[in-house]
């Protein structure tokens, strides 16, 4: 059979939509049995971007550092410990990588491609790069962390040693680019959920020794704990990381549904349990927050069972599985606090971690419910020969 070549028509509200121009030429392909229409101006500018500039970028950090080596006197730099490379790598990837995640994001802002950004207010953009720029610390301290326990004493000339440091900023420029450039709900619900899980379990690993676990899990945010302050300042990130989210999807599941009165105290439910979990770091369970603390756990509590409840007709479009998935959540944390309160069997510790993965499990699909809710509109042509 002879290849023929085939026209796309491409109807003009979406040309307007994507800001087409007669000479733009589309590149097809096929992935998963779908066909993936690409427009080759945004994909070589896309790809420009995603190299060129880490690369440049990288280069100028490596040659700096090789000057400051040279004006100090520096012929050896350790791998590891203080003033080492591994520090440089840390300070300056950190610093460097959110400086590009942050200016990208903002020029993102004008891509009509993007649905994401358009709808992310200027309110939540702080909270947004503070997050990429914590975990980007976080993973660049574990790596330098492995890399001293793998290359334990190694030393190296200051010119390898810039080398080196080209290498990992050229990584971590590509990778903050990425991020900036492809951002949207289901990543922000991935990064809730690192800063959350990462920051607790470091908590319970730094104060390992303090047996934790004999008191409960508010233990970790008083000051008798070791880095109290880490373990609040993860849940009010996190409060705040949740409100973001929970901005974004709202204005833009606004765009497909009505204002009614059901996605507002819906809206109005989440940002409550946003709040209390912000307000759980504010308070830590010490002797002069102690009763503030419990009442702003209690609450975060009843704003989750009343979400539970009522999802079902606050919800649009809710299925019958996630309604008995919702009642499911509910009746296992009805369950675990008659076996804490009233039977004995459940410690205060174990209680709250349970309660804890349940609820914040559920409001993680929730999320994920209504970014599908968002993902539906999607507009379909049919054309008819």
């Amino acid at each position: 059979m002879k290849n023929k070549d085939l026209q796309l028509l491409i109807p003009a509200d979406i040309s307007e939509k994507l800001d087409l121009k007669d000479n733009d030429k589309a590149i097809l392909s096929i992935r998963n049995n779908k066909l993936i229409v690409q427009f080759q101006e945004n994909q070589l500018h896309t790809v420009k971007n995603s190299f060129i500039w880490p690369i440049i970028i990288a280069l100028i950090t490596s040659i700096g550092f090789y000057i400051y080596c040279i004006s100090q006197n520096i012929e050896s730099i350790k791998m590891a410990g203080n003033s080492s490379l591994a520090t440089a790598i840390i300070m300056l990837g950190a610093i460097i990588g959110t400086i590009l995640f942050t200016f990208f994001f903002i020029i993102d802002r004008k891509n009509p491609h993007n649905e994401f950004t358009k709808n992310v207010y200027w309110r939540n953009f702080p909270v947004i790069v503070i997050s990429f720029t914590l975990i980007l610390a976080l993973c660049l301290v574990s790596a330098m962390w492995l890399l001293g326990v793998l290359f334990k004493g190694a030393v190296f000339d200051n010119f390898t040693a810039s080398i080196i440091l080209f290498v990992f900023c050229t990584l971590i420029n590509l990778v903050m680019i990425h991020f900036a450039l492809t951002i949207d709900g289901n990543m922000l619900s991935t990064i809730l959920t690192l800063v959350i899980i990462s920051g607790v379990v470091i908590s319970m690993a730094v104060n390992n020794r303090r047996y934790w676990w004999q008191h409960n899990l508010s233990f970790l945010g008083t000051n008798q704990a070791s880095s109290g302050w880490q373990f609040n300042a993860t849940l009010i990130l996190s409060a705040l990381l949740m409100l973001a989210l929970i901005d974004y999807l709202f204005v833009s599941l606004h765009d497909t549904y009505a204002h009614t009165w059901k996605l507002w105290l819906l809206r109005i439910l989440l940002t409550m349990v946003a709040i209390n979990l912000g307000l759980v770091g504010v308070f830590p369970n010490d002797a002069s927050f102690h009763m503030l603390h419990d009442h702003v756990a209690l609450f975060l509590i009843y704003f989750v069972l009343i979400l539970i409840i009522g999802i079902r007709w606050l919800l649009p479009e809710i299925t019958k599985e996630f309604i008995l998935l919702s009642y499911a959540v509910g009746i296992l944390l009805i369950i675990s606090e008659f076996l804490f309160s009233i039977v004995g069997y459940f410690s205060l510790t174990a209680f709250e971690i349970i309660s804890f993965m349940l609820s914040f499990g559920w409001l993680l699909l929730v999320f994920n419910y209504i970014e599908r809710l968002i993902g539906n509109n999607t507009q379909s042509y049919i054309h008819l020969k």
